[in-house]
């Protein structure tokens, strides 16, 4: 693949490597900027809404019509030593609500400010064949407790998390292909806060149906399924933790280093432990520059 190609397909896949929440994806991109030096940075904003209570794999009974929603915005940046080095951030800016059973009566819950703040350290590497590129990534982070637990319904659970995530993406002129495997071992934080360890599973597959050389103006359509399992843990009401596999399109529009993505992803398969509201129906949408 000529350095042309690989620039305009490195800059269209700008916006394909977020994930929900602290997931395994690195904030703004997985393949560009590939320069030395060159950094970037994203505004995105995703949505979370269930009012469906299970137990198990099955719907129970919600008489009190417990639901929750969580809107939070995330700051995400990255810069690249080298092209094989680079130091990514997270920032989430929530703010968030839910209706709970406390005493045998519906109680509103809310919360709102700065979540805990993800660093990671993505180190890769490249090869290159004749029409395709690709990589390997190892990246190790570390989530800080900067979310506060006061709030009815906290922000940040107090604890310190580290994590490991093994990636590999291929590229060419019209298909693009991302496989993730991530693990979190999440320590005891406050006021009975235990959220169980996470391993989780995310794989991008994709067309770039239209491509302006010109203006450097083109779109990606994407597929997007991600699988976690959470073990068992406790937030400040009740159980937490499960297995689900969530799926949904993505599409993504870029024109010179300015790009935009937008994602739908819905459950298609939940186990939870004990009673829990449905993980629900998430939204994205973000904007991004690099320079």
């Amino acid at each position: 693949m000529n350095s042309v190609m690989r620039g305009i397909v490195s800059l269209a896949i700008f916006m394909l490597g977020v994930s929900e929440m602290a997931g395994a994806h690195q904030p703004v991109m997985d393949m560009a900027p590939r320069w030395e030096h060159g950094w970037g940075f994203q505004v995105r904003n995703e949505y979370r809404f269930s009012g469906e209570l299970l137990g198990g794999t099955d719907q129970a009974p919600n008489p009190f019509d417990r639901e929750r929603m969580v809107n939070t915005t995330w700051i995400e940046s990255v810069f690249t030593f080298k092209r094989e080095i680079r130091l990514t951030s997270k920032v989430p800016l929530i703010q968030q609500s839910r209706v709970v059973v406390q005493g045998g009566a519906p109680v509103n819950q809310s919360g709102r400010g700065i979540g805990d703040t993800v660093l990671g350290l993505q180190l890769k590497h490249y090869y290159n064949k004749a029409g395709s590129t690709g990589n390997f990534s190892i990246t190790p982070s570390l989530r800080l407790p900067t979310g506060s637990t006061k709030d009815s319904f906290p922000v940040g659970d107090g604890s310190w998390d580290a994590g490991i995530s093994a990636s590999f993406s291929a590229e060419a002129p019209f298909v693009y292909q991302f496989y993730d495997v991530f693990y979190w071992r999440n320590s005891k934080g406050k006021r009975g806060i235990d959220q169980g360890n996470e391993v989780g599973f995310d794989m991008n597959i994709g067309i770039h149906p239209y491509h302006d050389n010109l203006t450097n103006t083109g779109i990606f359509v994407m597929a997007d399924l991600s699988a976690r399992y959470e073990g068992r843990g406790r937030d400040t009401v009740g159980p937490t933790g499960g297995k689900r596999i969530s799926l949904g399109p993505v599409l993504v529009g870029y024109w010179n280093n300015i790009m935009v993505r937008a994602e739908l992803k819905f459950p298609v398969y939940q186990d939870v432990f004990g009673i829990q509201l449905s993980h629900g129906t998430d939204f994205n949408i973000g904007i991004g520059l690099t320079f």
